[in-house]
Protein backbone atom coordinates (compact mmCIF):
# COMPACT_ATOMS: atom_id res chain seq x y z
CA UNK A 1 0.00 0.00 0.00
CA UNK A 2 1.13 3.29 -0.92
CA UNK A 3 2.12 6.14 1.84
CA UNK A 4 0.16 8.69 2.92
CA UNK A 5 -0.04 11.99 4.71
CA UNK A 6 -3.03 13.28 6.18
CA UNK A 7 -4.46 16.64 6.95
CA UNK A 8 -6.69 17.91 8.94
CA UNK A 9 -8.98 21.11 7.96
CA UNK A 10 -11.32 23.14 10.32
CA UNK A 11 -14.36 23.50 8.39
CA UNK A 12 -17.24 26.53 8.33
CA UNK A 13 -20.25 25.76 5.95
CA UNK A 14 -22.02 28.60 4.50
CA UNK A 15 -25.34 28.50 3.85
CA UNK A 16 -27.11 26.19 2.21
CA UNK A 17 -24.05 23.98 2.20
CA UNK A 18 -22.48 20.63 4.21
CA UNK A 19 -19.38 19.71 6.23
CA UNK A 20 -19.43 16.96 4.05
CA UNK A 21 -19.70 18.15 1.14
CA UNK A 22 -17.18 21.10 1.90
CA UNK A 23 -14.69 18.00 2.98
CA UNK A 24 -15.62 16.65 -0.43
CA UNK A 25 -14.61 19.10 -2.62
CA UNK A 26 -11.18 19.70 -0.84
CA UNK A 27 -9.96 16.21 -1.32
CA UNK A 28 -11.32 16.60 -4.90
CA UNK A 29 -9.61 20.31 -5.90
CA UNK A 30 -6.54 19.78 -3.89
CA UNK A 31 -5.73 16.67 -6.27
CA UNK A 32 -7.34 16.19 -9.55
CA UNK A 33 -9.66 19.91 -9.32
CA UNK A 34 -12.28 17.81 -11.15
CA UNK A 35 -15.68 16.48 -10.08
CA UNK A 36 -15.60 12.97 -9.40
CA UNK A 37 -17.71 11.67 -12.19
CA UNK A 38 -14.57 13.05 -14.56
CA UNK A 39 -11.46 11.32 -12.85
CA UNK A 40 -10.26 8.94 -15.13
CA UNK A 41 -9.09 5.49 -13.64
CA UNK A 42 -5.65 5.90 -13.73
CA UNK A 43 -6.09 9.12 -11.81
CA UNK A 44 -8.20 7.88 -9.08
CA UNK A 45 -5.63 6.72 -6.71
CA UNK A 46 -4.50 11.09 -6.32
CA UNK A 47 -8.28 11.95 -5.03
CA UNK A 48 -7.85 12.55 -1.64
CA UNK A 49 -10.12 10.52 1.29
CA UNK A 50 -11.69 11.94 3.46
CA UNK A 51 -11.56 10.26 6.71
CA UNK A 52 -14.43 11.54 8.81
CA UNK A 53 -15.76 14.41 9.35
CA UNK A 54 -17.19 15.31 13.27
CA UNK A 55 -18.52 18.60 14.35
CA UNK A 56 -16.44 20.93 16.68
CA UNK A 57 -18.35 23.81 17.93
CA UNK A 58 -21.08 25.59 16.37
CA UNK A 59 -21.48 25.88 12.86
CA UNK A 60 -17.79 24.21 12.72
CA UNK A 61 -16.51 20.84 11.87
CA UNK A 62 -13.22 19.02 11.65
CA UNK A 63 -12.41 17.01 8.23
CA UNK A 64 -9.65 14.74 8.23
CA UNK A 65 -8.12 13.94 4.42
CA UNK A 66 -5.51 11.68 2.95
CA UNK A 67 -3.25 12.46 0.58
CA UNK A 68 -0.90 10.08 -1.38
CA UNK A 69 2.18 11.03 -0.57
CA UNK A 70 3.02 10.82 -4.49
CA UNK A 71 0.85 13.63 -4.87
CA UNK A 72 3.57 15.84 -3.15
CA UNK A 73 6.48 14.81 -5.18
CA UNK A 74 8.44 15.12 -2.85
CA UNK A 75 8.96 18.87 -3.42
CA UNK A 76 8.34 21.78 -0.68
CA UNK A 77 6.12 24.47 -3.36
CA UNK A 78 3.91 21.17 -4.36
CA UNK A 79 3.17 19.95 -0.40
CA UNK A 80 2.09 23.23 0.41
CA UNK A 81 0.13 23.45 -2.39
CA UNK A 82 -1.20 20.27 -2.14
CA UNK A 83 -2.12 21.35 1.30
CA UNK A 84 -3.86 24.72 0.67
CA UNK A 85 -3.50 25.70 -2.83
CA UNK A 86 -6.44 25.79 -4.96
CA UNK A 87 -8.62 26.15 -1.42
CA UNK A 88 -6.76 29.02 -0.15
CA UNK A 89 -8.52 31.22 -2.35
CA UNK A 90 -12.08 29.99 -0.86
CA UNK A 91 -13.85 30.79 2.12
CA UNK A 92 -13.95 29.29 5.82
CA UNK A 93 -11.52 26.24 5.62
CA UNK A 94 -8.61 26.47 7.96
CA UNK A 95 -5.75 23.77 8.13
CA UNK A 96 -4.55 23.05 11.31
CA UNK A 97 -2.71 19.63 11.50
CA UNK A 98 -1.29 16.98 9.58
CA UNK A 99 -0.06 13.75 10.28
CA UNK A 100 3.17 13.36 9.10
CA UNK A 101 4.37 9.69 7.37
CA UNK A 102 8.43 8.90 8.44
CA UNK A 103 8.74 9.40 4.37
CA UNK A 104 8.34 12.75 4.58
CA UNK A 105 9.58 13.70 7.65
CA UNK A 106 12.91 11.95 6.41
CA UNK A 107 12.89 14.10 2.83
CA UNK A 108 12.54 17.29 4.31
CA UNK A 109 14.82 16.69 7.77
CA UNK A 110 14.08 19.40 9.77
CA UNK A 111 16.65 21.36 11.47
CA UNK A 112 20.46 20.93 10.84
CA UNK A 113 21.68 22.44 14.00
CA UNK A 114 18.17 22.35 16.44
CA UNK A 115 18.06 23.32 19.95
CA UNK A 116 21.63 21.21 21.01
CA UNK A 117 23.26 22.99 18.11
CA UNK A 118 22.57 26.42 18.75
CA UNK A 119 23.69 25.97 22.33
CA UNK A 120 26.78 24.25 21.11
CA UNK A 121 27.66 27.35 19.19
CA UNK A 122 26.69 29.91 21.76
CA UNK A 123 28.81 28.06 24.33
CA UNK A 124 25.68 28.14 26.62
CA UNK A 125 24.73 24.60 28.19
CA UNK A 126 21.67 25.59 30.26
CA UNK A 127 19.66 29.05 30.35
CA UNK A 128 17.78 29.99 28.00
CA UNK A 129 19.34 32.12 24.96
CA UNK A 130 18.75 35.95 24.14
CA UNK A 131 18.82 37.62 20.79
CA UNK A 132 18.38 40.75 19.58
CA UNK A 133 18.43 42.73 16.16
CA UNK A 134 20.44 44.97 14.40
CA UNK A 135 18.56 47.88 13.48
CA UNK A 136 16.83 50.83 12.15
CA UNK A 137 16.83 50.68 8.77
CA UNK A 138 19.38 53.85 8.11
CA UNK A 139 22.39 53.54 10.01
CA UNK A 140 25.26 53.44 8.22
CA UNK A 141 27.15 50.38 8.57
CA UNK A 142 29.35 51.51 10.99
CA UNK A 143 26.83 52.23 12.87
CA UNK A 144 25.43 48.72 13.27
CA UNK A 145 28.45 47.61 13.61
CA UNK A 146 28.78 49.39 17.24
CA UNK A 147 26.03 48.83 18.17
CA UNK A 148 26.56 45.15 17.70
CA UNK A 149 29.76 44.91 19.15
CA UNK A 150 28.02 46.48 22.44
CA UNK A 151 25.58 43.65 22.42
CA UNK A 152 28.29 40.94 22.10
CA UNK A 153 30.42 43.06 25.02
CA UNK A 154 26.78 42.95 27.01
CA UNK A 155 26.67 38.91 26.17
CA UNK A 156 23.88 38.40 23.78
CA UNK A 157 24.20 35.01 22.47
CA UNK A 158 22.73 35.93 18.92
CA UNK A 159 22.42 39.17 17.07
CA UNK A 160 20.67 39.27 13.85
CA UNK A 161 19.93 41.76 11.39
CA UNK A 162 16.48 43.42 11.53
CA UNK A 163 14.71 41.85 8.90
CA UNK A 164 14.19 44.68 6.62
CA UNK A 165 18.36 45.13 6.36
CA UNK A 166 18.79 43.67 3.13
CA UNK A 167 21.33 45.89 0.59
CA UNK A 168 19.77 49.50 1.55
CA UNK A 169 22.82 51.91 0.25
CA UNK A 170 22.76 53.03 3.60
CA UNK A 171 24.41 49.70 5.12
CA UNK A 172 25.27 47.36 1.74
CA UNK A 173 25.14 43.86 2.95
CA UNK A 174 29.03 43.18 2.32
CA UNK A 175 30.44 45.78 3.94
CA UNK A 176 27.46 45.39 7.03
CA UNK A 177 28.19 41.91 6.94
CA UNK A 178 32.06 42.18 7.32
CA UNK A 179 31.64 45.08 10.27
CA UNK A 180 29.23 43.26 12.51
CA UNK A 181 31.30 39.92 12.20
CA UNK A 182 34.52 41.83 12.63
CA UNK A 183 32.94 43.28 15.71
CA UNK A 184 31.80 40.18 17.15
CA UNK A 185 34.50 38.33 16.80
CA UNK A 186 36.22 41.22 18.60
CA UNK A 187 34.13 40.96 21.54
CA UNK A 188 34.66 37.44 21.72
CA UNK A 189 38.05 38.18 21.76
CA UNK A 190 38.14 40.19 25.04
CA UNK A 191 35.15 38.57 26.82
CA UNK A 192 36.16 35.02 26.13
CA UNK A 193 32.33 34.34 24.70
CA UNK A 194 31.12 32.88 21.64
CA UNK A 195 28.36 35.19 20.70
CA UNK A 196 27.10 34.48 17.10
CA UNK A 197 25.91 37.15 14.66
CA UNK A 198 23.22 35.90 11.79
CA UNK A 199 22.96 38.21 9.05
CA UNK A 200 20.28 38.73 6.74
CA UNK A 201 20.40 36.67 3.79
CA UNK A 202 16.66 36.87 2.63
CA UNK A 203 16.91 37.81 -1.16
CA UNK A 204 15.52 36.53 -4.69
CA UNK A 205 17.33 33.22 -5.25
CA UNK A 206 20.67 33.57 -6.68
CA UNK A 207 21.41 36.57 -4.32
CA UNK A 208 20.56 34.73 -1.08
CA UNK A 209 23.16 32.32 -2.41
CA UNK A 210 25.63 34.38 -2.26
CA UNK A 211 25.06 36.24 0.32
CA UNK A 212 24.97 32.92 2.46
CA UNK A 213 28.20 31.74 1.01
CA UNK A 214 30.07 34.88 1.96
CA UNK A 215 28.27 34.89 5.52
CA UNK A 216 29.61 31.55 5.76
CA UNK A 217 33.15 32.56 4.55
CA UNK A 218 33.35 35.56 6.52
CA UNK A 219 32.68 33.27 9.88
CA UNK A 220 29.39 33.67 10.07
CA UNK A 221 27.46 30.38 11.84
CA UNK A 222 23.88 30.85 10.98
CA UNK A 223 21.69 33.19 9.53
CA UNK A 224 18.45 35.06 9.21
CA UNK A 225 16.08 34.41 5.98
CA UNK A 226 11.73 34.59 5.60
CA UNK A 227 10.80 31.31 3.92
CA UNK A 228 7.60 33.02 3.42
CA UNK A 229 9.56 35.29 1.29
CA UNK A 230 12.34 32.83 -0.16
CA UNK A 231 10.05 29.79 -0.25
CA UNK A 232 10.54 26.69 2.43
CA UNK A 233 13.08 24.90 0.10
CA UNK A 234 15.32 28.13 1.03
CA UNK A 235 15.92 26.90 4.49
CA UNK A 236 17.20 23.34 3.08
CA UNK A 237 19.49 24.67 1.15
CA UNK A 238 20.84 26.93 3.71
CA UNK A 239 21.50 23.73 6.33
CA UNK A 240 22.69 21.67 3.44
CA UNK A 241 24.88 23.51 1.20
CA UNK A 242 26.95 26.54 2.90
CA UNK A 243 25.97 24.12 6.29
CA UNK A 244 24.42 27.50 8.19
CA UNK A 245 22.33 27.40 11.66
CA UNK A 246 18.59 28.56 10.22
CA UNK A 247 16.70 31.89 12.48
CA UNK A 248 13.34 32.11 10.86
CA UNK A 249 11.22 35.05 10.68
CA UNK A 250 7.65 34.98 9.99
CA UNK A 251 7.00 38.51 8.24
CA UNK A 252 4.01 37.97 5.38
CA UNK A 253 3.05 34.56 7.12
CA UNK A 254 0.13 36.69 9.32
CA UNK A 255 -2.63 36.94 6.30
CA UNK A 256 -2.90 33.14 6.96
CA UNK A 257 -3.54 33.21 10.57
CA UNK A 258 -7.16 34.35 10.96
CA UNK A 259 -9.44 31.90 12.80
CA UNK A 260 -11.63 31.20 9.77
CA UNK A 261 -9.45 30.96 7.06
CA UNK A 262 -6.19 30.16 6.39
CA UNK A 263 -3.73 27.73 8.39
CA UNK A 264 -2.79 27.72 12.06
CA UNK A 265 0.17 29.50 13.49
CA UNK A 266 1.42 26.87 15.36
CA UNK A 267 0.95 24.45 12.02
CA UNK A 268 2.92 27.05 10.18
CA UNK A 269 5.58 28.85 12.46
CA UNK A 270 5.98 25.30 14.65
CA UNK A 271 5.66 22.72 12.34
CA UNK A 272 6.32 23.24 8.73
CA UNK A 273 9.17 25.80 9.40
CA UNK A 274 10.54 23.00 11.88
CA UNK A 275 10.25 20.23 9.32
CA UNK A 276 11.82 22.88 5.98
CA UNK A 277 14.94 23.20 8.45
CA UNK A 278 14.80 26.03 10.62
CA UNK A 279 16.90 25.78 13.93
CA UNK A 280 15.00 28.69 15.82
CA UNK A 281 11.54 30.30 14.75
CA UNK A 282 10.81 33.99 15.37
CA UNK A 283 6.65 34.76 16.16
CA UNK A 284 5.24 37.45 18.23
CA UNK A 285 5.08 37.11 21.98
CA UNK A 286 1.70 37.46 24.23
CA UNK A 287 1.69 41.31 24.98
CA UNK A 288 3.92 42.65 22.28
CA UNK A 289 2.59 44.72 19.54
CA UNK A 290 0.86 41.84 17.11
CA UNK A 291 -1.63 40.37 19.20
CA UNK A 292 -0.83 36.52 19.57
CA UNK A 293 -2.83 35.24 22.88
CA UNK A 294 -0.09 33.04 25.62
CA UNK A 295 -2.51 29.82 24.28
CA UNK A 296 -1.09 30.17 20.74
CA UNK A 297 2.32 31.01 21.85
CA UNK A 298 2.54 27.64 24.00
CA UNK A 299 1.30 25.46 21.20
CA UNK A 300 3.93 27.18 18.79
CA UNK A 301 6.52 25.87 21.53
CA UNK A 302 5.05 22.53 21.71
CA UNK A 303 5.04 22.02 18.08
CA UNK A 304 8.92 23.00 17.97
CA UNK A 305 9.94 21.14 20.49
CA UNK A 306 7.86 17.82 20.29
CA UNK A 307 9.35 14.38 19.04
CA UNK A 308 8.66 14.53 15.88
CA UNK A 309 10.01 11.39 13.89
CA UNK A 310 13.93 12.18 14.71
CA UNK A 311 13.47 15.67 13.57
CA UNK A 312 15.40 17.70 15.89
CA UNK A 313 14.09 19.97 18.41
CA UNK A 314 14.19 24.24 17.21
CA UNK A 315 13.88 26.82 19.71
CA UNK A 316 10.95 28.41 19.81
CA UNK A 317 11.84 32.14 19.72
CA UNK A 318 9.57 34.95 21.06
CA UNK A 319 9.69 38.78 20.24
CA UNK A 320 7.51 41.39 18.83
CA UNK A 321 7.70 43.55 21.85
CA UNK A 322 9.07 41.49 24.50
CA UNK A 323 9.37 43.60 27.63
CA UNK A 324 12.92 43.69 29.25
CA UNK A 325 11.29 43.55 32.76
CA UNK A 326 9.17 40.40 32.11
CA UNK A 327 11.98 38.48 30.84
CA UNK A 328 12.99 36.68 33.96
CA UNK A 329 9.31 35.55 34.20
CA UNK A 330 9.02 34.34 30.60
CA UNK A 331 12.21 32.59 30.78
CA UNK A 332 10.27 30.70 33.99
CA UNK A 333 7.03 30.31 31.90
CA UNK A 334 8.63 28.89 28.61
CA UNK A 335 11.67 27.27 30.01
CA UNK A 336 15.18 27.02 29.47
CA UNK A 337 14.94 25.83 25.74
CA UNK A 338 13.85 29.56 24.55
CA UNK A 339 15.58 31.62 22.66
CA UNK A 340 14.28 35.61 23.90
CA UNK A 341 14.38 38.23 21.18
CA UNK A 342 14.59 41.20 22.71
CA UNK A 343 14.36 44.87 20.61
CA UNK A 344 13.32 47.95 20.95
CA UNK A 345 12.61 47.87 25.22
CA UNK A 346 16.09 46.73 25.42
CA UNK A 347 17.58 49.97 22.98
CA UNK A 348 15.41 51.96 25.20
CA UNK A 349 17.45 51.16 28.29
CA UNK A 350 19.87 53.29 26.76
CA UNK A 351 23.72 51.94 27.19
CA UNK A 352 22.81 48.57 25.63
CA UNK A 353 25.79 46.54 26.71
CA UNK A 354 24.97 46.98 30.20
CA UNK A 355 21.35 46.34 29.69
CA UNK A 356 22.39 42.93 27.81
CA UNK A 357 24.77 42.03 30.74
CA UNK A 358 21.79 42.65 32.91
CA UNK A 359 19.47 40.59 30.82
CA UNK A 360 21.88 37.46 30.40
CA UNK A 361 21.88 37.67 34.17
CA UNK A 362 18.48 37.61 34.68
CA UNK A 363 18.37 34.58 32.79
CA UNK A 364 20.95 32.93 34.37
CA UNK A 365 18.65 33.25 37.72
CA UNK A 366 15.34 32.81 36.39
CA UNK A 367 15.53 29.36 37.87
CA UNK A 368 16.88 30.37 41.31
CA UNK A 369 13.28 30.73 42.50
Amino acid sequence: MSEHLTATYEIRPGRGESAEERAQDIALEQTVELPEALVPAPAAGMVGEVLSVEASGRNVWQARIRFPVAATAAEWPQLINLLFGNISLKRGLRLVGVDWPQTLLDTFGGPGTGTAGLRALTGVPGRALLATALKPMGLSAGDLAERCSAFARGGVDIIKDDHGLTDQAAAPFGERLARCQAAVTDANAATGRRCQYFPNVTAQRTTLMARARAAREAGCAGVLVNPWLTGMDAIAWLRDEPGLAVMAHPSLTGGLFSPRHGISAPLLLGELFRLAGSDAVIYPNRGGRFGFSLARCERINERLRRPLGGLRAAMPTPGGGLDVTRIGAWARHYGRDTLFLVGGSLYARGDIAAASARLIDALEHAHDE
